[in-house]
């Protein structure tokens, strides 16, 4: 018993110590100075400058992930690097605003007011990224260019105009500025680049970058397509010109446009916010969310509207099942759509994101949205952005993840290997996606550092 009592009473004494030390403590932190204070750490949070990144993957062999030593290796690699099967981190001060993929190419821009706005990287071959003097020969330019390389353009105001998007296509470019209008490079054999074509023009080594003549309203969205661009305006038309023989320039016949041309068809008196195309059938979404379509048909692109499979102008897709859509990609064989609620409808042929036993459909059909980040415990994500190459696709949701499927031709879907993928598969970015660019065998993606 008397031991017992003995011990509560050290307990007692022990915790009454070391409560008045607690207040002495307290008390000298009161009485310190500032210098004598503990340090107090802060973590980085939302009011830190949070840094822009670009990376790339894909197939490097023509350059176009702007890394020299995946080509050139240095002394201590014995190889070059055939593929980069995960995001690489391409080194650029520059804040990049736009990228666009070409086929074997790549357009890197900055909304910058400074002299150079535009950097082109990868297979040269027609002048698709401008002219890049050899350093050997003062005479010659480059056929690839295997780091980023500034390309010049013949602005009036250089320091105040802006650029707002760059596109690629086959073997042309267009660069969109915000004062001085759209300009073109590369081949023309078509009337692509939207000037007269030129018979037997060579386009190797080409200094020519031309300026495409003004349009009746401001021109806010241009798309390259295989052999021929688009051009939408701020008043909702669209502009079409070049190769025409899958219908893909929607002017009513099947032939060469070189002057961009006013669509007409069921675009007539429609606002259009968005047009989309990569190989050679296109799509449109209007102010109020429907669907428009035209050119290659071949895979059941546009196949609820005609049996034929070229459609040379404009016509409504009537899906009522799509709600309001918000963004529309095409690519070789397959589209997708995007509507107001986050979902993601594919259609057409190939690998369309819905496993190997949907390998066609005419009908847009919905890729489950728990593939692209949602679940019961985060109901409220819904990808925000989608983007399509020759045979794949990639979407972003609004938490910034990046998902890809489709045929992983030489390791363009970042997945770390050389296999197809069938459903929606995350990509690992170190960072917030911000935007991305698809290309027939090597992507871009714009990052925000998480930090």
């Amino acid at each position: 018993m008397a031991a017992a009592f003995r011990h509560t009473r050290r307990c007692s004494h022990v915790l009454k110590s070391a409560l008045e030390h607690q207040r002495s403590l307290a008390s000298a932190a009161g009485r310190s100075s500032k210098d004598d204070a503990l340090p107090v750490f802060q973590y980085a949070g939302a009011s830190s400058r949070r840094k822009g990144r670009v990376f790339v993957w894909g197939f490097s062999n023509t350059g176009a992930l702007g890394i020299p030593s995946f080509v050139a290796p240095d002394t201590g690699r014995k190889k070059p690097k055939k593929y980069q099967l995960t995001p690489y981190r391409l080194d650029m001060d520059e804040k990049i605003s736009s990228a666009a993929c070409g086929y074997g190419f790549t357009l890197l821009s900055s909304s910058t007011s400074d002299i150079t706005k535009v950097w082109g990287m990868g297979l040269n071959k027609d002048s698709q990224i401008g002219f890049h003097r050899s350093r050997r020969d003062r005479t010659k330019g480059y056929e690839y260019v295997l780091e980023p390389s500034p390309v010049p353009l013949p602005l009036d105001k250089p320091q105040e105009t802006r650029v707002l998007q760059v596109s690629c296509g086959r073997a042309h470019s267009l660069i969109l500025t915000d004062k001085e209008g759209v300009f073109s490079l590369g081949n023309n054999a078509y009337g692509q680049c939207a000037r007269k074509i030129v018979e037997g023009e060579i386009y190797s080594e080409s200094h020519l970058i031309h300026r495409v003549k003004q349009l009746d309203s401001n021109v806010v969205q241009v798309v390259c397509g295989q052999d021929h661009s688009l051009f939408r305006t701020d008043i909702g038309d669209v502009y079409s010109c070049g190769w025409g023989a899958d219908g893909q320039t929607g002017l009513g016949h099947y032939g060469i446009c070189s002057v961009p041309t006013k669509l007409g068809g069921d675009l007539l008196g429609v606002n259009i916010i968005q047009v989309a195309t990569y190989g050679d059938c296109c799509l449109a979404v209007s102010e109020d969310g429907d669907l428009f379509g035209w050119g290659n048909s071949e895979y059941l692109q546009l196949a609820s509207v005609s049996d034929t499979t070229q459609v040379n102008v404009p016509r409504h897709l009537p899906f009522k099942h799509l709600g309001k859509v918000k963004q529309a990609v095409c690519g070789g064989t397959g589209c997708a759509v995007l509507n107001g609620e986050g979902n993601v409808f594919v259609w057409g042929y190939g690998i369309l994101g819905k496993g190997p036993n949907l390998m066609e459909a005419q009908i847009p059909e919905m890729i489950p949205p728990t593939l692209f980040g949602m679940s019961e415990f985060n109901p409220d994500v819904m990808v925000s952005q989608i983007c399509s190459g020759m045979g794949h696709f990639a979407a972003v949701n609004n938490r910034g993840e990046l998902f890809v499927w489709g045929k992983n031709m030489r390791g363009c879907l970042g997945t770390g290997r050389l296999e197809d993928q069938y459903f929606p598969w995350r990509v690992t970015v170190p960072g917030e996606v911000i935007n991305i660019a698809c290309g027939v065998d090597h992507m871009v993606a714009l990052v925000k550092s998480l930090v």
